[in-house]
């Protein structure tokens, strides 16, 4: 059977990645300097997950360095599920865990992937290759 948007897999993928990057960096934005409806700044390891979310979601949109990226935000993602949301009760459903399991799974799926066409890691792999 034939996909519906099977011609546009590539250009579905680099959405998919532009904006995982887009909204896992602002969260990072968000426990890094309070901002979007924060308390506040962050303290700890959560200033930790900040960084790492905001520099990360910044090389995913750009599509650079991509899987190992996506690799430490997929990790980062189980750490933090483990850590806040499991701690209350094992199933997401039930500890509003669902986002980060979510995140963490699709983290992993780029991670699989790449970053696609659409990205410096394609662009500085055409360059290399001509010449």
């Amino acid at each position: 059977m034939q996909t519906i948007l099977g011609k546009w897999r590539d250009e579905a993928y680099v959405l998919l990645r532009i904006m995982m990057g887009f909204m896992i960096g602002c969260h990072g934005v968000q426990k890094m300097f309070g901002l979007l409806d924060a308390e506040g700044p962050a303290h700890g390891l959560f200033l930790v997950a900040g960084v790492i979310e905001t520099i990360g979601g910044l090389l995913i949109i750009l599509g650079l360095f991509a899987s190992p990226v996506a690799l430490l935000l997929s990790g980062e993602m189980a750490v933090a599920y483990f850590m806040v949301h499991a701690s209350f009760r094992f199933w997401p459903l039930l500890n509003g865990g669902e986002i980060v399991v979510a995140n963490c799974f699709v983290f992993l799926y780029i991670a699989a992937m790449g970053a696609g066409p659409l990205s410096l890691d394609a662009w500085f792999d055409r360059r290399a290759s001509a010449a």
